[in-house]
């Protein structure tokens, strides 16, 4: 069921002949309630998917503005538990993708966590620092409840490399576009289109451009490169500044962006 709601997505996406614009949201940050708010929010602003993160303690991939929403969301008292919990609340009617470290989920136990997510109304499991292969027993139990593993490829993999890189994946490829954390960037790297073209040459599925991706005018040069684009902290730090409202009418003109770039 929830392969077919994310593949589902991507077919309406590409007959539409646009990108898909996947915002992303810390779970708990600024507190449960408005992050539950902002999630539906999003939906109804005309996102595609969205991407649930589930706070960790040590979170090395994340820049400044998700680091401090990570971490005011775990003083908060938000946990692996109450993330699904938000989730399930949300009920929202695009699909969902937690985008996680490994740590949490070994903590929650891998196969009752992908149960659970499954439960919950997730589509997907985005592993931040588990590359494909390197922990079978957690794949394996992701698969098994019947979530997409969606695949993180970086600008550095080498072509060689990259089918192992998203094998067993699902959903789309989480293609980041630069190295280092996340953040939002000045530009959008000028060799997108090519890194995307590398990666299709390895995979049939979507390929989503993230990291550094804040304005509409970045996500329209996304878009016109990549199958779908994905804005992580400047849509958390219009959350934390400007409530409900702020991110919305940001995620409405991201996705507004999305659609027009290639018209």
């Amino acid at each position: 069921m929830s392969d077919a709601r994310i593949a589902a997505r991507w077919r309406v996406i590409a007959g539409a002949g646009r990108a898909a614009l996947i915002p992303f949201f810390t779970a708990g940050y600024p507190s449960a309630a408005v992050s539950l708010a902002a999630m539906r929010g999003a939906a109804d602003a005309g996102a595609d998917l969205v991407e649930v993160g589930v706070p960790f303690s040590d979170p090395l991939a994340d820049g400044p503005t998700i680091q401090r929403a990570t971490h005011s969301a775990l003083e908060g008292g938000m946990t692996a538990a109450g993330v699904l919990a938000l989730v399930h609340e949300a009920a929202l009617p695009i699909p969902v993708v937690l985008m996680t470290y490994l740590n949490p989920v070994r903590a929650y136990g891998a196969r009752r966590f992908a149960e659970d997510a499954r439960a919950a109304g997730a589509a997907g499991v985005l592993l931040t620092d588990v590359p494909a292969g390197a922990d079978p027993e957690t794949e394996d139990a992701i698969g098994a409840a019947g979530l997409d593993l969606i695949r993180l490829v970086a600008p550095t993999t080498a072509d060689a490399r990259l089918g192992d890189a998203v094998r067993g994946g699902g959903g789309f490829v989480y293609l980041i576009t630069r190295l280092g954390v996340t953040g939002v960037r000045d530009t959008v790297p000028t060799d997108l289109a090519a890194q995307v073209t590398r990666v299709r040459r390895a995979t049939p599925l979507p390929v989503a451009a993230g990291f550094g991706i804040g304005t509409p005018a970045q996500a329209a040069a996304a878009a016109r490169a990549a199958d779908g684009v994905v804005v992580g902290s400047a849509i958390v730090e219009r959350l934390g500044r400007d409530g409900v409202t702020g991110a919305t009418a940001l995620v409405r003109d991201l996705a507004r962006a999305v659609r027009e770039a290639r018209a």
